[in-house]
């Protein structure tokens, strides 16, 4: 799907990417989701390729991106001024805090992500859906964003989150 330009857009990619991803876990046999990946990482060059151990991981980093999301939102709206990503880091350093958060959920099971990001990804919807089509699409609406559009921090944290996570999804199938 082409890169949402309108509300409608944002919220049909976000549920139809959501579906996706769930659909995918749902084909995995039940033995699977707690096994550890086996395909080889080697050769990829992005760090969540050797961060990411298990579906576990993965989910919960969808649904700590979505915490992100959520927080900085709802603060700002509030009057407290806060960034998006967590205190101390930034987008050259962001790499340790997915790390923190990877080392957060060690002992998470694979249910209790896919509940957490189930719950998560309905709220991350449902806020979307408060937003205007100006709101959500309009450089400088909210002085908070930035340059950029708020409909930016949603597609990355949903639509464009989820396609990353079932690519990585369909790898595991791949390799039993």
């Amino acid at each position: 799907m082409a890169r949402p330009t309108t509300k409608t857009d944002l919220l049909q990619a976000g549920s139809e990417g959501y579906k996706k991803m769930s659909d995918l876990l749902d084909s995995l046999p039940t033995e699977s989701l707690n096994a550890t990946f086996t395909f080889d990482v080697e050769k990829e060059k992005q760090a969540h390729w050797k961060r990411d151990k298990n579906l576990r991981d993965v989910l919960i980093h969808l649904y700590e991106w979505h915490q992100l999301l959520l927080n900085w939102v709802k603060a700002n709206q509030a009057g407290k001024a806060q960034q998006f990503l967590k205190e101390g880091y930034n987008w050259k350093n962001y790499g340790a805090m997915n790390i923190e958060f990877w080392e957060k959920h060690q002992t998470t099971s694979y249910e209790e992500a896919r509940q957490l990001l189930d719950e998560s990804h309905q709220q991350v919807m449902e806020l979307a859906d408060t937003f205007t089509n100006d709101e959500l699409f309009s450089k400088g609406v909210f002085p908070w964003v930035g340059g950029s559009p708020l409909d930016s921090y949603f597609v990355s944290a949903t639509s464009s989150h989820y396609d990353w996570a079932a690519k990585k999804i369909r790898k595991f199938k791949k390799s039993f």
